[in-house]
């Protein structure tokens, strides 16, 4: 199991990457936006120095055709390192990306996923990760958990090397139904995880155990 941040917030990953297991960052146009008009690959480039290269980085292109796309991969490669996942969307056009960047050696994500169509697709193209986007796709009524369970099963199936790195989360409960469905990795915003640690219940139940022990022993601190 992978867990990874979805976020280009630099203040974010220097406090929380040494506090959690987390396996890499994902990033993407809109995740950019929020930080505003940054220096785009120095930004990017930071973030590589804050999770090493033990992490995996992934960053999003712009094209739409294929030819854009394979040069936006290798621009990103270019100006950022050559560890980078370039994330392509599951297109026509990006399919065929797909297939030459993977020819030419290159580690490649595939998102923007809301069908078993889409993933099939992509698995078949020998991408090493697909992202299906899960509150998405359970907000137009498709079957996200079966979904991703049938691709688990095709990669299992034909021994594939890809994971599913299930995506577009907007609830905790949601990342947990990913996980139990299949898959492979997720990835959240910082603010989704911490919210999950931070349930009052949580912080009642270590206060508890606090006080039970001062009540016990006159200290709040083992001996």
């Amino acid at each position: 199991m992978e867990i990874l941040f979805d976020t280009a917030n630099l203040q974010d990953l220097e406090r929380m990457v040494p506090l959690y297991p987390v396996h890499g960052v994902t990033t993407n146009p809109s995740i950019i936006k929020k930080e505003g008009r940054i220096d785009f690959y120095p930004h990017m480039r930071r973030i590589r120095e804050i999770i090493g290269y033990e992490r995996t980085l992934h960053a999003q292109v712009l094209a739409r055709d294929t030819q854009g796309i394979i040069d936006d991969a290798h621009r990103l490669l270019d100006q950022i390192d050559d560890k980078v996942y370039p994330k392509i969307p599951t297109t026509e056009e990006g399919l065929a990306a797909m297939h030459q960047l993977k020819e030419e050696g290159i580690k490649v994500t595939a998102t923007g996923i809301y069908s078993k169509t889409q993933g099939f697709l992509a698995i078949a193209t020998g991408v090493d990760y697909l992202a299906p986007y899960y509150n998405r796709m359970q907000s137009i009524d498709i079957d996200t958990r079966g979904t991703i369970s049938t691709l688990a099963g095709f990669i299992d199936r034909f021994n594939a090397p890809c994971k599913i790195m299930a995506a577009s989360f907007k609830n905790i409960a949601q990342v947990s139904h990913a996980l139990e469905s299949g898959a492979h990795a997720v990835t959240m915003s910082p603010k989704l995880l911490r919210a999950a640690l931070s349930s009052p219940d949580i912080t009642d139940a270590v206060d508890v155990f606090i006080a039970d022990w001062e009540k016990t022993f006159g200290t709040t601190s083992l001996p």
